[in-house]
């Protein structure tokens, strides 16, 4: 065969699906993911580069360093929103490479967004006239939110970045994560992003174990995967079958939440976890997030590549 032809021909199959939890993630994301998380997949668990991470993300990026184009997909449309941008820290942590003129660039987004107390609303009134979920309200003058600062201020401390935008920031989320009372499923999710990588390690504990007693207090984790959700106390915020676990907060058994909970109830929970996989080898989304089909089409591949990380992280086989 001439040189020419053979070039030209498809590359080889990949080797036939397997039984395992990646082998059957895999082929739910070939056939469901977008590029990004294609990519996400092949770099977190095929050895794949950090490059085409790279650039498939830069498909979101505007040209004011924030990110839209439903890169949060239940946030549609183009224009840049802190969400969308917390979700590119994430993919650049993810790769090693949440560093650099990009990550300027973002935070120089993210002051031209912030509120007058130096942090991120949820959504931005941009985001007016284009779709999203009902649980996402767009304001006119949206307030500050933990949900959105903590985990981007928790991010850029993490990777050692270091901009004026974050002085401010970070302390709205001490003020915010310290004040927490009656709290949020998602607002404890958010103060662990912070606290997990906050420079002030002693005040970060502290501020922890009082959260720790606050979700357990409030009923904001189910212990035993077993109980029937319809018995289980939740945030009134929370639709019941939205239950919290501990691998929830406990993403890695380096996160100060995994303190919260003995060897037993992680274990019954990362059980409970792995159970989840679908037959199309997909994790299912939260109830809420599917209100419309292609932005729970596209959360239920980042849900798997996250589920499958989480896994690993506490030793859990997956190939």
């Amino acid at each position: 065969m001439a040189a020419t032809e053979a070039s030209a021909l498809p590359p080889a199959s990949p080797t036939p699906p397997q039984r395992t939890p990646v082998g059957r993630a895999e082929r739910f994301v070939w056939l469901t993911a977008r590029v990004l998380e294609q990519h996400l997949f092949a770099h977190h668990f095929r050895g794949g580069p950090a490059d085409p991470v790279e650039t498939a993300l830069d498909a979101y990026r505007n040209g004011d360093g924030g990110y839209g184009h439903a890169l949060e997909p239940d946030l549609r449309g183009p224009v840049s929103q802190p969400l969308h941008t917390a979700r590119a820290l994430r993919v650049l942590d993810a790769v090693g490479r949440c560093a650099g003129q990009r990550v300027e660039r973002m935070c120089r987004y993210l002051t031209s967004v912030s509120t007058a107390d130096g942090a991120l609303p949820a959504v931005h009134p941009g985001q007016r006239g284009y779709p999203a979920a009902p649980f996402v309200p767009v304001v006119a003058d949206p307030p500050s939110e933990l949900l959105a600062t903590g985990p981007v201020v928790g991010l850029l401390h993490r990777n050692d970045v270091w901009h004026a935008w974050l002085f401010r920031a970070t302390d709205f989320c001490w003020q915010a994560v310290e004040s927490l009372d009656e709290a949020h499923p998602c607002e404890i999710e958010a103060a662990l992003a912070f606290l997990d990588a906050a420079p002030d390690r002693s005040r970060a504990e502290a501020a922890a174990e009082r959260l720790g007693r606050l979700v357990r207090a409030q009923g904001l984790v189910t212990l035993d995967p077993d109980d029937d959700p319809d018995t289980q106390p939740v945030s009134p915020q929370d639709a019941p079958v939205e239950r919290r676990f501990p691998y929830d907060y406990a993403r890695t058994p380096h996160s100060l939440a995994r303190a919260w909970f003995t060897d037993e109830e992680m274990t019954r929970s990362l059980d409970h976890l792995a159970a989840q996989q679908g037959e199309d080898g997909g994790w299912p989304v939260r109830p809420r997030h599917r209100w419309a089909p292609a932005p729970a089409l596209e959360a239920r591949a980042i849900v798997t590549i996250e589920a499958l990380r989480t896994l690993g992280a506490h030793g859990r086989a997956l190939a």
